[in-house]
């Protein structure tokens, strides 16, 4: 099992395995990263490149993205997963932005998870990519992987974000979806991950493996 007090070697041994640098936190516009986001949920990552690109390159700040129309927005966003709803809630989120924050992006968990279409995971990514702040964001790789070695145990990504909270130092937060989102695409992969090639295969357990390589 991975252990809480054994993480930070596990992350290490994480990092040294993969291909891609994980992001630094703290030095990125917190309007582009927040859209950005938006736009990744249920999408590919080289369309989410591609669309957020082409995106803000269009709309720079909350006052491009309440006065864009509608039509457009859905333009600019195809083909991006739910691109219309998607269209819908970013009109709101510049509404509210202007609204209640004066067109910033708020720096709380609470305020970013109070946005129209920002969910928990946006909200942790945000804080830890743009504001450099401590956060946990579960996404489907980060779920999987804390329940595969037996550091959490829980059903939902929700859940396993309250669980890390409280298992893991506050220090190592921003290190779990940095590192554990590109090792779930190259190494621990949803089925028939690449075990023999792991630098974890000896002490991981493997909860839920039914087949590997």
């Amino acid at each position: 099992m991975i252990a809480p007090e054994t993480l930070e070697r596990t992350l290490d041994a994480v990092e040294k395995a993969i291909h891609v640098h994980p992001y630094v936190s703290g030095l990125r516009d917190p309007f582009r990263v927040l859209v950005s986001t938006v736009v990744s949920a249920r999408t590919k990552d080289e369309t989410t490149k591609e669309v957020s690109e082409r995106l803000l390159s269009r709309v720079r700040n909350a006052n491009d993205l309440a006065g864009i129309p509608l039509s457009e927005l859905e333009r600019l966003l195809y083909p991006a997963g739910f691109y219309r709803t998607k269209a819908r809630s970013l009109k709101r989120l510049a509404e509210v932005l202007l609204q209640q924050y004066g067109g910033r992006v708020p720096d709380t968990l609470g305020e970013l998870v109070s946005l129209p279409g920002v969910g928990r995971k946006t909200a942790n990514l945000v804080l830890i990519v743009a504001f450099g702040k401590p956060g946990v964001c579960v996404d489907t790789h980060v779920h999987r992987i804390c329940n595969r070695w037996g550091l959490v145990r829980t059903k939902k990504p929700n859940e396993t974000e309250v669980a890390l909270r409280a298992a893991v130092p506050r220090r190592l937060w921003h290190r779990i979806n940095a590192l554990l989102v590109p090792f779930g695409r190259e190494v621990c992969r949803p089925t028939s991950p690449f075990c023999s090639s792991c630098p974890l295969e000896e002490q991981c357990p493997k909860v839920g493996v039914k087949k590997h390589r």
